[in-house]
């Protein structure tokens, strides 16, 4: 620092400052030029609270799954759509008279894909901050860029009028179409229920006699009618035994019931007789036990007609008796016949519907399966449109996530762009450095030699003194009128430049009489 010659380098500056002044003014000029020719742009904004539901899910459920964050960028999407940009812009009449095909009033030609781009890049949606993570409660900053602040801010309390319509137009659509969409449902599972119970009813009807629920009945019937079969068959048997002997007896002549005690033999042939009817109701009529009975009483009967040819008499009093007891018998063992008949045919029916009932209870589940599933699906249908039913009041009654205006845009006082006072600066800075620039080429370019040390340098030797430039009368005279012109264009860059100095921190910082009046009270 101690080899640094200020004085040296003041006085290049000192004589180069009109250099610098010229350029610094130039700059400073053309900045404040630019500045002012940049259109002002305004910035008006609104702020949207975002609110979660007000009604806790575990009492009542909104419809509306989507969150209230979601729902705003849903939205958000929505109303920078071509064509909500579009009605936008003829609504507000932002570009004039001048839409698609249509020129503006620069001669430019703005198309509808320009108008659309345009739209879009003024609009801003930003997400302040999050008031509560727990419940999704959060601010939207809704901004609009536009050259004129009161059409700034009509422009953005239209952006936040139609969010606010959508918000609650979407929701109370959504949660009408689920409450539609669920009475639909149920109307179509009702309609299905009630087919399918007439078919369960028209199966049952037609298959009555082999349901599921009457196959312990039937076989109690059956076993029943199988019992009382069986009791007639004995009874016909225990008939015909005593029809047999009877006329077993007439044909003997010795009838027990007209001729007083029976004899062994007589007493053999009826046990004989009661022990073939026993026989019959247990073997047929080939069995070898029938054929040896038969065989026994044949011979016991052939005994008695010969030791009782002679005793015909009796029999013929006998005979009107006999003819009582034997029409007696045919007349039950008719009876009996026609029981057993009947007692057959309904076992062979019981028997076929008992076989026939597998069948009929594989049908009937099928069909009581799907009333099962259809009923299931009635009442889960029947629950939900419920709860859509409690989630449209919800949404009606704007309880479930919910926009509100909590700021309305209104017009900005000062424009966010350009900045003037940024511009000026640097346009100054600018110029400042642009002179010096200059001044430090022109001195590199000047080998003239200026001090002694410059002349030490270039001799290699030390000088023993110096001898400072002695002008001529004319170099005086020269360096004169130089000074004098130096003067007069310093004069008069200083006459512009207080001037414009002046209009600059007028226009760009503070007007003058504020700072005046300021100077003054302090």
């Amino acid at each position: 620092m101690r080899d640094v010659d200020l004085r040296f380098y003041i006085s290049i500056l000192w004589r180069r400052l009109p250099y610098v002044l010229t350029i610094t003014i130039l700059a400073l000029a053309i900045s404040v030029l630019v500045a002012r020719a940049l259109p002002p742009v305004y910035r008006a904004s609104a702020k949207i609270l975002v609110e979660a539901p007000q009604i806790p899910a575990d009492l009542a459920r909104s419809t509306v799954p989507t969150t209230a964050v979601d729902q705003f960028q849903i939205i958000q999407q929505q109303i920078t759509t071509r064509e909500y940009l579009l009605a936008l812009a003829d609504k507000l009449d932002f570009y004039g008279n001048n839409l698609s095909g249509e020129k503006l009033s620069g001669g430019e030609e703005l198309s509808s894909e320009d108008i659309v781009e345009d739209m879009r890049s003024r609009i801003t949606f930003e997400q302040l901050d999050s008031l509560s993570a727990k419940t999704g409660t959060s601010i939207f900053d809704v901004s609009f860029e536009a050259g004129e602040p009161v059409l700034a801010a009509k422009t953005v309390n239209e952006l936040v009028a139609m969010i606010l319509r959508s918000n609650q137009r979407q929701r109370t659509d959504r949660a009408g179409d689920t409450l539609r969409f669920f009475d639909r449902e149920v109307a179509r599972l009702g309609s299905e229920l009630n087919r399918l119970e007439a078919d369960i009813l028209k199966f049952k009807s037609k298959n009555k006699d082999t349901l599921p629920e009457s196959l312990d009945f039937r076989r109690r019937q059956q076993i029943s009618q199988q019992e009382r079969l069986t009791l007639l068959e004995r009874e016909e048997a225990a008939l015909r035994s005593r029809r047999s002997s009877l006329t077993d007896a007439y044909a003997t002549g010795t009838p027990s019931a007209v001729s007083g005690p029976v004899t062994p033999e007589q007493q053999m042939l009826q046990d004989l007789n009661r022990a073939l009817a026993e026989q019959l109701a247990i073997f047929s009529e080939n069995s070898p036990n029938i054929i040896a009975l038969r065989a026994r009483i044949v011979s016991l009967q052939r005994g008695l007609m010969s030791n009782q040819a002679t005793d015909t008499s009796a029999s013929k009093k006998a005979l009107s008796g006999l003819e009582l007891q034997l029409s007696d018998t045919d007349q039950r063992l008719e009876i009996i016949g026609r029981e057993k008949t009947a007692i057959t045919q309904s076992i062979a029916d019981l028997t076929q519907s008992i076989v026939a009932t597998p069948a009929s209870e594989t049908a009937l589940n099928s069909l009581e399966r799907n009333r099962l599933n259809v009923q299931t699906q009635y009442n889960a249908a029947i629950a939900r449109r419920a709860e859509a039913l409690i989630g449209e009041q919800i949404e009606l009654r704007s309880d479930g996530g919910r926009f509100s205006l909590l700021e309305p845009a209104s017009p900005p006082q000062s424009p966010i762009s350009p900045k003037r006072r940024r511009i000026v600066a640097i346009g100054a800075a600018a110029g400042i450095g642009l002179s010096l620039a200059l001044v430090a080429l022109l001195e590199i370019l000047n080998r003239t030699v200026r001090r002694p040390s410059e002349l030490a340098q270039l001799l290699q030797y030390q000088p023993l003194a110096t001898i400072p430039h002695i002008p001529t009368p004319a170099e005086a005279r020269a360096a004169s009128r130089k000074r004098g012109v130096a003067r007069g264009i310093a004069a008069a860059l200083v006459a512009a430049g207080i001037p414009g100095t002046l209009a600059t921190i007028h226009y760009y910082y503070s007007p003058i009489d504020l700072i005046f009046q300021k100077f003054i009270s302090n």
